[in-house]
């Protein structure tokens, strides 16, 4: 692209006005996201199984995006972005276990009430917040609900501790006591509840994540005989590097039976997503009931991905693969300009709060790294190329642990715990240990490690990122750009907090764009 012509054509200033922009009245914010659900596995990418075909039709009505992506493939790090809109280098959270190390500015919370928000989470926090800092608060984990109130809850409850990582057979917790509809249940009461101030609530399902179990009628939906084969193999695993080959052999110590259960897991894992979907057009269609949805922007999306088959393995853990790192991306309501195809740009977990403030007329905070998605959202022109490429984190730093290093065993790390089935924690000393980062331009995806191991895919070609291309001649062209594109968003997202305290000014615009100017002519 010319870069002169790009500068000149006023993008760039037409983007920084329409974030100035406020509105007499402040929409109502939905968030609802799912947990470890992977991108590619709905209508409207293909697939050929009815999994989310509500969601789909509320994509096509209104804008979704195809390349979407965490900031990193673990919940705590994801979800303290999503809030702080602050990539994981920033947090300091890099791990699930380092949340109390959380840094940031000002969040998405503080934001909402100065604007007189009423706030509430239903479902799975797994980030900094709590119960205090929301209006109402209701929490659910992997293993049932924090505070159970009814018999259904508290049988619930006591056989997600069973179940533990994964359940075979349909599950004896009846649909009316299964996580998202209680979930959608509570969000729904709430909402109905509100009346003068606007809200946000977070409808945070712990879904579909394991233990991988569904009760009927979804279980049968997506019966083994009945989903198509994953594309790749455990074969194709060994080709992906010394972390996946471990996290394969803790998978194969914890689930001995893992080959031969495969396609039942992701089976269950599918009814999962169904269950949800359709809780999800409960609460979309009790907005528009109500006459809410039109003054109420709605987000559908998921903090990472599973492998759900995919190299044979399943959960997350090891690598930047797209099936951990690609998250479904949908937005709804208020403002939103019906864009029935995927929406071209590269975007992040990152940008929600920063879009959010736009919408409801405020500044994005100082510290925040996300960039406002309104002016696309709203069918406003914005600078493409600001959203020409995305970049995701990995890793808490470190050498690569590798197998045998100090004679560390699996079982005193604390990744495979005893006794049941599937008791294995994937996010571990081994798969999370060192530095990668991935950046994805196009049809082109970059990883590379502290090491300076690279790897190279065309994703159009090569969707499942077997054929590493890094170092290969014919693509000289496109790794020295990728390359680029990494070494610029790794100084971009160095974390600019604390400002200087003294004369230096700090710039940026508006919308958080990052993008080059032409210099201004030296006075004479």
């Amino acid at each position: 692209m010319n870069l002169r012509k790009f500068l000149f054509s006023g993008i760039v200033l037409q983007g920084a006005v329409l974030c100035l922009y406020a509105r007499a009245g402040k929409p109502n914010i939905v968030v609802i996201m799912t947990d470890q659900q992977r991108a590619d596995l709905c209508g409207r990418e293909g697939f050929p199984m009815d999994i989310t075909p509500y969601v789909d039709e509320l994509a096509r009505q209104n804008a979704w995006f195809d390349k979407a992506y965490t900031v990193m493939p673990a919940s705590t790090p994801a979800r303290c972005s999503m809030f702080t809109g602050r990539f994981p280098s920033a947090t300091r959270v890099r791990t699930n276990h380092n949340v109390q190390d959380m840094q940031f500015g000002t969040d998405l919370i503080a934001v909402l009430k100065k604007n007189n928000y009423k706030t509430a989470l239903v479902g799975k926090n797994h980030a900094y917040l709590k119960a205090g800092d929301m209006d109402f608060w209701s929490e659910y984990s992997h293993w049932g609900k924090s505070k159970p109130g009814t018999e259904g809850e508290r049988a619930a409850n006591r056989f997600f501790r069973e179940a533990v990582g994964q359940w075979l057979e349909p599950s004896p917790v009846p649909l009316k006591d299964q996580q998202p509809v209680r979930i959608a249940d509570e969000a729904i009461t709430w909402i109905n509840s509100q009346q003068d101030n606007p809200f946000f609530v977070w409808v945070s399902f712990p879904e579909p994540h394991n233990p991988y179990q569904v009760c009927e009628p979804y279980y049968s939906m997506f019966s083994p005989d009945k989903i198509p084969a994953p594309a790749t193999s455990r074969r194709d695993g060994r080709k992906k590097g010394e972390k996946y080959r471990t996290l394969a052999a803790l998978e194969d110590a914890s689930c001995p039976d893992l080959a031969r259960d495969l396609s039942r897991l992701r089976g269950n894992y599918m009814g999962m997503i169904r269950l949800i979907d359709d809780q999800i057009k409960r609460l979309v269609e009790n907005l528009k009931e109500k006459g809410l949805f039109e003054n109420t922007i709605v987000v559908v999306l998921s903090d990472h991905g599973d492998y759900c088959g995919e190299y044979g393995l399943i959960r997350k853990g090891a690598g930047l693969s797209e099936s951990l790192v690609r998250i479904p991306m949908v937005w709804a309501g208020y403002g939103i300009k019906r864009q029935p195809e995927a929406m071209p740009a590269h975007v992040s977990l990152a940008d929600l709060f920063p879009s959010f403030c736009t919408a409801i007329g405020d500044t994005v905070p100082v510290g925040v790294q996300g960039r406002s998605l309104w002016p696309m959202l709203t069918g406003k022109a914005y600078p493409e190329e600001e959203f020409s490429s995305i970049v995701v984190q990995q890793g808490f730093g470190g050498e690569d642990f590798l197998p045998g290093d100090d004679g560390l065993t699996f079982e005193q790390e604390g990744a495979l715990g005893p006794g049941k089935v599937a008791r294995f924690d994937e996010l571990n000393t081994w798969t999370q240990s060192g530095t990668s980062r991935m950046v994805r331009m196009g049809d082109w995806k970059l990883v590379m490690n502290s090491y300076g191991r690279g790897e190279l895919y065309n994703l159009k070609n090569d969707p499942y990122e077997l054929d590493n291309l890094f170092g290969n001649a014919g693509v000289a062209a496109e790794q020295n750009e990728l390359l680029i594109r990494l070494v610029a968003w790794e100084l971009r997202l160095q974390d600019p907090l604390p400002l200087p305290r003294h004369r230096y000014r700090f710039k940026r615009n508006a919308c958080n764009y990052h993008l080059p100017r032409l210099p201004a002519p030296l006075a004479r």
